[in-house]
């Protein structure tokens, strides 16, 4: 059977209600073959609850944990600020590059199992980049950015398998789970390793204790029996839909500013006086505002008759926030940094609900989904690169603000060109 959706060129015959939104954004997150159309009754559903938040708290700790050690660690090893930028760049490339194996890994092994799995994959790279000096650094950071990638696949289809009546909720826990974690490294990785005599590998490693207090509450989920796929979708022709790339692009550039915030925003306030510890608190603080911005501006956004406003309103906030932690006075950062939260998590929301908006059902929206997550993130991994490469030729971090007024006024392009109330056109087909 084949379900043809409208060419991109038709517009939307009405504006989907906010929680019809929510709980298509949870598939839209999954692989189609994962989301499946039974829904086991779960025994003890608290605890995969608990489960899932602690998994999530985990995805992005050894992002944020090395931002506010960089320097520390890049005189400690002797790395260049190009090679520091490489190893700000490889996770975010990994989330891409190995993103696309989650559904192939749950096919086989089954998606609880593949989480347990690899979050030990995950402990074994934040045990190994803190423990073996340069190289086991580089190798530890691809394990982690490509254990966080798969994960980060595999969860939301599990929550709209056994949390579908919840799935706005849900959604809502997940987020707040992400960005509470990144907050919690950010801020508490230098006084730990301060603590610990001075020691940034003891901070780095601290960040196995999660891990492993996750794969222990986990591990009772892969006893559990989930029914099969009753049926499976292919979408065709999403690669060469004009609009699907401006939803791909918008998504890869609004992460390269998010994740040249996580891996260089604190050498760039520590270059401007402050201290390790302010500055990983400043960069926790600006995460957690974005938990506010995060919910609000979906619900906000799908009021209008499209994105394109809250698109450009949100970039702006982002570009504001990032232009003043580089160049207003020092006693202003830490406003500076909440209007960054505030765009960011803007940002960031509006781009997974650009997904559900610019598909017609829910097999297309995880296969736009995939796409960009896959593309985008390899897109994003340029952005702290660029950052690295831009400091290490001039010494100076100033003319990094080029780099992200390139990166935000192409970002706004794409999503003026995503934010309009369309469809992807392509095909969908049961298989």
């Amino acid at each position: 059977m084949t379900t043809k959706a409208p060419p991109a060129s038709d517009t939307l015959p009405h504006s989907p209600k906010h929680h019809e939104i929510d709980e298509l954004l949870i598939d839209a997150e999954a692989d189609d073959e994962q989301v499946q159309q039974h829904h086991p009754v779960l025994r003890r559903p608290w605890f995969l609850l608990l489960g899932l938040v602690l998994v999530a708290l985990n995805l992005r700790p050894a992002l944020s944990s090395m931002a506010p050690l960089l320097s520390e660690v890049s005189a400690s090893l002797g790395l260049s600020a190009a090679r520091a930028g490489l190893l700000t760049t490889l996770p975010v490339l990994c989330l891409g590059l190995f993103a696309p194996l989650a559904p192939v890994l749950a096919r086989r092994f089954g998606s609880e199992r593949v989480v347990l799995g690899i979050l030990m994959t995950l402990t074994c790279g934040i045990l190994l980049r803190s423990s073996f000096g340069q190289v086991g650094l580089f190798a530890g950071s691809i394990m982690a950015g490509a254990s966080i990638g798969i994960i980060g696949v595999l969860l939301p289809g599990i929550v709209k398998r056994d949390f579908a009546k919840q799935a706005g909720t849900m959604t809502g826990v997940y987020t707040m789970a992400l960005c509470l974690g990144a907050a919690v490294a950010a801020g508490s990785t230098v006084p730990l390793s301060q603590h610990f005599d001075d020691s940034w590998a003891i901070g780095l490693g601290f960040w196995i204790v999660p891990a492993l207090l996750a794969a222990v509450f986990w591990w009772p989920q892969t006893r559990q029996s989930h029914g099969q796929h009753q049926a499976a979708y292919r979408v065709r022709g999403l690669r060469r839909d004009r609009l699907a790339w401006q939803v791909t692009v918008y998504m890869g550039l609004q992460s390269s500013l998010a994740y040249i915030v996580f891996g260089w925003l604190p050498s760039i306030l520590i270059g401007r006086g402050l201290t390790p510890t302010e500055a990983g608190l400043l960069l926790s603080g600006s995460i957690m505002v974005q938990l506010l911005s995060s919910l609000a501006t979906p619900w906000l956004a799908t009021r209008g008759k499209d994105q394109r406003l809250a698109i450009v309103l949100v970039m702006v906030l982002t570009l504001g926030g990032l232009f003043g932690c580089l160049y207003a006075p020092v006693s202003q950062l830490w406003g500076w940094g909440i209007m960054l939260g505030l765009g960011q998590g803007g940002t960031f929301s509006l781009a997974l609900t650009l997904i559900v908006l610019r598909s017609r059902d829910s097999h297309v929206a995880a296969n736009l989904s995939s796409m960009a997550q896959g593309f985008g993130y390899t897109l994003a991994s340029l952005g702290p690169l660029a950052v690295g490469l831009v400091h290490d030729w001039t010494g100076s971090w100033n003319p990094v603000g080029w780099i992200f007024g390139v990166i935000g006024i192409a970002a706004i392009v794409a999503g003026l060109g995503a934010g309009r109330a369309l469809y992807v056109g392509v095909t969908s087909e049961k298989v």
